[in-house]
């Protein structure tokens, strides 16, 4: 399968133009997502027993929940952002200590941000949002920072990593809307443009140095200082208070379901490892192989948004 996905972002006359061209084998909603066998009909009933069974269930959701959306991940086989291409993400402490870096990160994201910002929840985050209406779920937790769940009106949700529709000053933590500070770029990037190849899972874009040397970065309104996404970047820690309010839902919960994610990074695994402490019961619905399956009294390798709308939550 051939992939290329372009993405051009230039003003004129006072108007910005965001231009996105993608060529692949399968729609834009199947462009990142990877290939999974037929819906197995003794799994679906398997899957339903455990879901009917839970009274407190919690969820545990991942980039692999989002690729149906448009939204790349990071580690799938083929489509991930490792398996396309060389460049890794930006790391906490190279974004902390140095302008330009700031510079390079805001400029990719603010190409990427209009296409990013428009991507909506698909068929799995409106069933999560169902079950919790219903009262099946207990509480959600996500990996993600695209805000897909916030859209689909998920409520007892926390956001582990962060949001990127929200910015932190990192002086004096203020905060303040993404799309606010996108229209502060625009005003002092009036004649700036970018060709870029490539989207990334949070929302930038790939530019050269040289296109991104001339572009200007505002400071925080009140205090003047650097800007940040308020997310999670590799190599940063989540809030410990975060953290144990998650661990006290996950202890709450009579059965947990992650959904989209190989757990291959710490900061989601630690819940289950909490969940196997406590003997409650797990099950993954992941394309793939994920750190926990040898946990999991039940594993599913099928797509999200195909899977969880055929549930009965009640």
């Amino acid at each position: 399968m051939r992939l290329s996905y372009g993405l051009s972002f230039r003003s004129t006359k006072g108007r910005w133009i965001t231009n996105l061209s993608q060529q692949c084998g399968r729609g834009s909603s199947g462009l990142f997502v990877p290939p999974s066998p037929p819906l197995n009909p003794e799994k679906v009933k398997e899957f339903q027993r455990f879901i009917t069974l839970s009274k407190k269930l919690l969820v545990v959701t991942g980039a692999g929940i989002s690729t149906e959306s448009g939204i790349p991940d990071y580690r799938s086989e083929k489509v991930g952002l490792y398996a396309r291409t060389s460049r890794r993400p930006i790391q906490h402490s190279d974004f902390i200590r140095s302008a330009p870096i700031r510079q390079r990160y805001w400029a990719r994201n603010f190409v990427g941000w209009p296409q990013f910002s428009s991507h909506l929840p698909n068929a799995a985050h409106w069933a999560l949002s169902t079950w919790e209406r219903l009262g099946k779920l207990h509480w959600l937790v996500t990996q993600n920072v695209d805000a897909l769940h916030t859209k689909a009106g998920s409520r007892r949700l926390t956001e582990l990593h962060g949001c990127m529709h929200r910015v932190l000053c990192l002086d004096c933590g203020a905060q303040t809307p993404r799309g606010a500070l996108q229209e502060r770029f625009q005003v002092l990037n009036p004649t700036w443009g970018a060709e870029a190849q490539g989207l990334a899972p949070d929302g930038d874009v790939f530019l050269s140095d040289e296109q991104v040397r001339s572009f200007q970065v505002p400071p925080c309104l009140r205090c003047g200082g650097p800007l940040k996404p308020d997310v999670v970047f590799f190599g940063d820690t989540v809030d410990p208070a975060k953290v144990d309010f998650v661990h006290n839902r996950v202890k709450e919960a009579d059965a947990l379901l992650v959904v989209g994610s190989s757990l291959q990074v710490y900061s989601g695994y630690r819940f289950i490892l909490t969940a196997r402490d406590k003997k409650i019961p797990i099950a993954i619905l992941n394309i793939g192989p994920t750190r926990s399956d040898h946990l999991a009294c039940l594993k599913l390798n099928s797509h999200c948004g195909e899977l969880l709308p055929l549930i009965d939550p009640r």
